[in-house]
């Protein structure tokens, strides 16, 4: 493993060590603590991907990247502590990590990245103010989530960002989003409620797809676009009012729903 060793299930990094190579424990199964010294400034792809012994990390204030799928698959992962200089979660850093319960998102954190926790463990979230934007399917498939808070700081929610979480049985979108994008609630077949915002203007195609349990939407008259699809398979709609605001809608917008 280069430079690198495990001594009692103990990950060994130098000290002087200035980032942690690709792969570097990568399906280190045996792996179940790791000190990362303050000269690591960046974690590489896959660096930690596969520990399933792994139960917590501490990333030092010192690192300011990390890469992609570096704890990918870490189901024993349970405790994480993100250092100061980290401005971004990148794309899929705790994917498949189904033992994270909760993490606590600093303040410093801006950008949540695509399918950063996807298909992992947690059941609640709290985005900080400091966060402005959530990538493509940054929670989705993540089943046990019954509770998201979103400030007034995020301005973007990508495409099936919770997709598939059917724990998730409401949520308020801030007024600082205009669009729901694209299959972004797709599937979650527990959504009982949704608070939309008088600043949305388009709702995306399949943005509802399978909400089983929605029974009423209010689309705010601010919305003027509902695209293909974004209500199909809502079997359990009974009641909707689409407003004079809107002048474009899409094919099979109620596809499915009886």
């Amino acid at each position: 493993m280069a430079k690198y060793e495990i001594k009692d299930g103990v990950g060994i990094i130098p000290e002087g060590t200035n980032f942690i190579e690709k792969n570097a424990f990568k399906n280190c199964t045996d792996l179940t603590s790791v000190e990362i010294p303050n000269t690591v400034t960046r974690i590489d792809a896959g660096a930690f991907s596969g520990c399933t012994g792994l139960t917590s990390i501490v990333i030092p204030d010192s690192v300011t990247e990390i890469g992609t799928f570096a704890f990918d698959g870490c189901t024993g992962l349970a405790n994480v502590v993100i250092g100061k200089s980290l401005t971004e979660i990148g794309r899929n850093v705790f994917v498949r990590c189904t033992g994270l319960k909760s993490i606590v998102i600093p303040d410093w954190i801006i950008k949540i990245g695509m399918n950063a926790f996807s298909c992992s463990g947690l059941t609640s979230i709290t985005i900080p103010n400091s966060v402005t934007e959530i990538g493509y399917m940054a929670f989705g498939d993540c089943k046990a989530l019954t509770s998201v808070v979103i400030p007034n700081s995020v301005t973007k929610i990508e495409d099936r960002v919770f997709s598939g979480c059917t724990g998730l049985s409401n949520i308020a979108i801030p007024d600082s989003v205009t669009e729901i994008y694209g299959s972004t609630f797709s599937d979650c077949t527990g959504l009982t409620n949704i608070l939309l915002p008088n600043s949305i203007t388009t709702i995306g195609s399949q943005a509802f797809k399978n909400c089983f349990g929605l029974t009423h939407i209010d689309i705010p008259n601010s919305v003027t676009e509902i695209e293909a699809w974004a209500f199909q398979g809502c079997k359990g709609l009974t009641s909707i009012v689409i407003p004079d605001s809107v002048t474009e809608v899409g094919d099979g917008i109620f596809a499915e729903c009886i």
